[in-house]
């Protein structure tokens, strides 16, 4: 995907060492976006990761940067976020992607691993959402993109921790995307299902081995479950992760007001369907709360380009 632009955005990534970070990061480039690609630990593990997206960038002579920036530590996404606002002046997309995928029996992770799950894939997105938020809300403008997963909507056995992550996410996604009406900004979600990424390949598993070993055969799921997938990704069937970094350029290029709230990319055991029946629903909830306004958004109904739009009560 090619979209051209003749005013360049600002674009900050995070995750953007490898997979469908990385290849956002390129696409939106090459679209002629600003992008500021962030991983963390850029002087030790992420250094060749690093190096290599930024000869990418010169090569194709793109305005491509790299920053350092851990989602986990609050003062590493300040800093982060500041330095690239003093640098480029401005902040119009944010591509929440940093994550992990813990696999195994639930039981058998620790608390400090359940916290983990969650710091990365849940608190991460909240840090990066209230360091931008101001600017965006204070200059009328702004897109957030959150990379959620399919498995948001759906379980799959074995990633107990990952699932409650990412429905977490969906949720403050989605309420804030509401609680956004009228400020020129849009909190979106994007749903990828199985990929051939490095998530699998890098999963935690549970430190507790012997409250594993007590579920017997079912204890091998983690190990069923890697090698189901691995099959899955060695077929004919094989997914390739730049549709999602295509679908994230899709809509960031479309007007603002006109991009739906959830996009579904690969397989979806379901998930389309559930956002489908949701949507009307959640709306409902919303009119019954007398917000009518951000029941339309709720419902998908386009919002006038003007600011302003009351978020209670009809409009």
């Amino acid at each position: 995907m090619n979209i051209q632009r003749n005013d360049p955005q600002t674009v900050l990534i995070t995750g953007a060492s490898s997979g469908i970070g990385r290849l956002t990061a390129q696409t939106l480039a090459r679209s002629g976006y600003l992008v500021y690609a962030s991983m963390r630990d850029l002087a030790t593990r992420n250094r060749e990761a690093a190096d290599s997206l930024l000869a990418f960038a010169e090569t194709e002579k793109l305005s491509l940067h790299v920053l350092d920036l851990d989602v986990t530590q609050s003062e590493s996404v300040t800093q982060a976020v500041n330095s690239l606002l003093q640098e480029a002046g401005h902040l119009d997309v944010l591509v929440n992607n940093a994550g992990h995928m813990s696999i195994g029996i639930a039981e058998a992770f620790t608390e400090e691993q359940a916290a983990e799950q969650m710091n990365v894939n849940f608190l991460g997105p909240v840090r990066l959402c209230r360091a931008v938020l101001p600017h965006m809300r204070q200059r009328g403008s702004g897109l957030i993109v959150h990379v959620s997963s399919i498995v948001g909507r759906v379980l799959f056995p074995a990633c107990a921790l990952y699932c409650a992550s990412k429905f977490a996410l969906e949720a403050y996604a989605e309420v804030l995307h509401y609680e956004l009406t009228g400020s020129g900004v849009e909190s979106l979600i994007v749903q990828p299902g199985p990929f051939p990424t490095h998530l699998l390949a890098n999963s935690p598993a549970p430190s507790d081995s012997k409250r594993a070993r007590a579920y017997g055969d079912i204890a091998e799921i983690r190990s069923m479950f890697l090698d189901q997938f691995g099959q899955f990704f060695a077929s004919e069937q094989t997914t390739n992760p730049q549709d999602v970094a295509d679908a994230i350029a899709q809509l960031v290029s479309l007007p603002a007001g006109q991009r739906p709230l959830r996009t579904v990319c690969g397989p979806d055991y379901g998930a389309r369907a559930i956002n489908e029946h949701t949507a009307p629903i959640q709306a409902e909830v919303l009119r019954a709360l007398g917000m009518e306004a951000m029941a339309k958004r709720a419902a998908g109904i386009p919002e006038p380009p003007e600011k302003g739009i009351s978020v209670s009560g009809a409009a």
